[in-house]
């Protein structure tokens, strides 16, 4: 039987974990550091945090490669691969994080193209966590991967990771209602993203490997990402002098909850389909019985 069930894949671990944690975090800091800089906030150091953040995540994917000097080969199938049209979008995204960086900066102020290359940054870095998004749809043969639920998931904690690395430098940036505001929505988006991401997979059916991980690994993930930064936000609000301060814990806690959330789906809960069999076979006279999928939850 444990030949036929499914088993847990070992090619993506913690390096291809670290691409989306990275890769998300990095463009949504990107994309909302664009929102931040017309409401007069500096850009540049998040800028530049962003594109180390996209940085990252595209090192561990070099190391996850087994011959890492072969890494060009991403770029041979943009018509069939989102991991090539991500990385065909990272060749673009950076060098205009990095205009943008500069051009915002007090040092070499280029006042005349800084907010357009920011928004051309916003643009191209939510191209890039929308291929993220697809890639683990595309990953057929990871049912955890491939529910379409999984996607919004996937973008709302990019979103929602970059709003917290923005909290979390609040004590020195500057706390602003509007960003409070924006920070809750998205709280509460991505709980609820991830409910109906656990809720229909279940329903759908799934390794039961595999459910079994998302379901021990989902009270953490809420208490860590979504309660805690909830919590002390409205803390927040009321704590005076210490009320920055606990907007940097919320945002830090939101972001550990995001990279604990998308670790565990991608390096932990990535169990195959195993084989299944639409109708047991018979020798002879008599009727097929009827067929099964081993080691899947019933509600497949």
């Amino acid at each position: 039987m444990s030949r036929i069930e499914p088993w847990h894949q070992g090619n993506w671990d913690w390096r291809a974990a670290g691409n989306f944690i990275g890769g998300g975090s990095g463009t949504g800091l990107v994309i909302l550091a664009a929102f931040a800089a017309s409401q007069g906030v500096v850009y540049w150091p998040l800028g530049i945090l962003g594109a180390v953040l996209v940085g990252i995540g595209l090192f561990c994917v070099w190391l996850e490669i087994g011959r890492p000097w072969r890494a060009l080969h991403v770029f041979f199938h943009p018509q069939t691969s989102w991991m090539t049209r991500e990385a065909f979008v990272s060749t673009i995204l950076l060098p205009v994080v990095l205009l943008a960086a500069v051009a915002s900066s007090p040092h070499m102020p280029m006042p005349s193209i800084a907010m357009g290359s920011i928004w051309c940054a916003a643009i191209l870095a939510a191209l890039y966590l929308y291929c993220q998004a697809r890639i683990l749809h595309a990953s057929k043969g990871i049912p955890a991967w491939r529910h379409p639920s999984l996607m919004p998931v996937i973008i709302i904690t990019g979103l929602t990771e970059g709003c917290g690395v923005i909290m979390a430098g609040a004590a020195v940036l500057g706390g602003q209602v509007w960003l409070l505001v924006l920070f809750v929505v998205l709280l509460l988006s991505r709980w609820l993203a991830w409910r109906r991401y656990m809720a229909e997979l279940t329903a759908t059916g799934a390794p039961s490997k595999a459910l079994a991980v998302l379901n021990k690994a989902t009270p953490r993930i809420n208490i860590l990402g979504h309660f805690a930064p909830g919590v002390l936000i409205l803390l927040a609000l009321i704590a005076g002098p210490l009320g920055p301060w606990l907007a940097v814990l919320a945002g830090l806690a939101a972001i550990a909850g995001g990279w604990r959330m998308k670790f565990v789906v991608i390096a932990r809960a990535a169990f195959n389909q195993g084989f299944a069999l639409p109708l047991t076979p018979v020798r002879g006279a008599g009727e097929a019985g009827p067929g099964g999928k081993p080691g899947w939850s019933k509600g497949s």
